[in-house]
């Protein structure tokens, strides 16, 4: 069995008897990586590496010298852009369009404001107080995407995050890039956001949903033979500032941490990008997100930091 949130293997053993498995670390997070072809795991990772190898270049806020940074300091100027920061734009869009703006990628400036202005895994050194009050996102009808041209224009002092989208959309294309070159059923876990493309084995992949709320060694499971799942967690990326404890899901009029109605909430869907879009916007929408999720037919499974559970559209038992 392999966790939503933790590495596939945590438990000694691949998820299922003939499959093999491997974890890394990438962008900022665990990676895990399961095939149904022990034989074919080695070179699977190689295209998995050049896949996330490829997404960190185009996409992090962190690096000085990936694309995403250039068009943050692009001042307003139009900016010709690469195929894969072209998709992850679009990508990006898409979900603040399909969410009604609860996912925005012109948040960058407010997730700075509330400290968050470097790589995650350095936040818990400094706890002073913050230092202005935050800001609300920009707005994503602001950004200027020509999908034909790869052309992106940002307004000066807007600066994108594409975050969570582009983490989906990265175990999207491992997924579908190992499928696609190797003939093997896979399944691709990139910090809780789970990509399966080509054949699993019956019954399909076994997947914990580990919620912060159930036993870590008896959590809810499910199981999935394609598309994608993702859970969105606000504990998962909190840290502290002054006598504020913050965490990486912001509503966007507001640029504050969304309320946590939900301790958890985990979505199954086509891809791996719409499981993780319409998660993410249930933290944000807070109660509302029942009802919105059943509006739309969409699986999921929510629960709130007491332990109530909520399933809409029939996400299994």
């Amino acid at each position: 069995m392999l966790t939503a949130r933790h590495p596939a293997i945590a438990l000694g053993r691949p998820a299922l008897p003939s499959a093999a498995a491997l974890t890394i670390k990438a962008l900022g997070t665990f990676c895990s990586l399961l095939v149904t072809e022990p034989a074919l795991l080695v070179p699977a990772k190689q295209i998995l590496s050049g896949e996330l190898a490829t997404i960190d270049l185009a996409c992090s806020r962190f690096r000085a010298d990936s694309e995403l940074s250039a068009l943050n300091r692009s001042s307003g100027h139009l900016v010709a852009v690469s195929e894969t920061l072209a998709r992850a734009v679009q990508v990006a869009l898409w979900a603040a369009e399909a969410t009604g703006g609860d996912v925005d990628p012109t948040c960058g400036r407010s997730l700075i404001t509330l400290g968050y202005d470097k790589d995650f895994s350095e936040l818990a050194s400094d706890t002073s107080a913050l230092a202005e009050p935050p800001v609300p996102a920009a707005g994503w009808r602001c950004v200027d995407f020509d999908q034909v041209n790869r052309t992106v224009r940002v307004p000066p002092g807007v600066l994108l995050d594409l975050g969570a989208t582009a983490k989906a959309l990265a175990a999207d294309r491992a997924a579908s890039a190992i499928w696609a070159q190797l003939g093997t059923g896979v399944l691709v876990n990139l910090g809780g956001d789970i990509a399966i493309a080509g054949p699993a084995h019956e019954g399909g992949w076994r997947i914990g949903v580990d919620d912060g709320v159930t036993s870590a060694e008896h959590p809810h499971c499910v199981a999935a033979s394609a598309g994608g799942l993702a859970t969105s967690c606000p504990s998962v990326r909190s840290w502290r500032r002054g006598d504020r404890h913050l965490h990486h899901i912001l509503v966007p009029s507001t640029g504050q941490p969304a309320e946590s109605h939900w301790a958890a909430v985990s979505v199954a869907a086509a891809t791996c990008v719409d499981a993780n879009a319409a998660s993410t916007a249930a933290i944000v929408r807070g109660r509302a997100a029942e009802q919105w999720l059943n509006d739309l037919r969409v699986p999921a499974r929510l629960v709130t930091p007491g332990g109530r559970v909520v399933t809409t559209a029939g996400w299994p038992r």
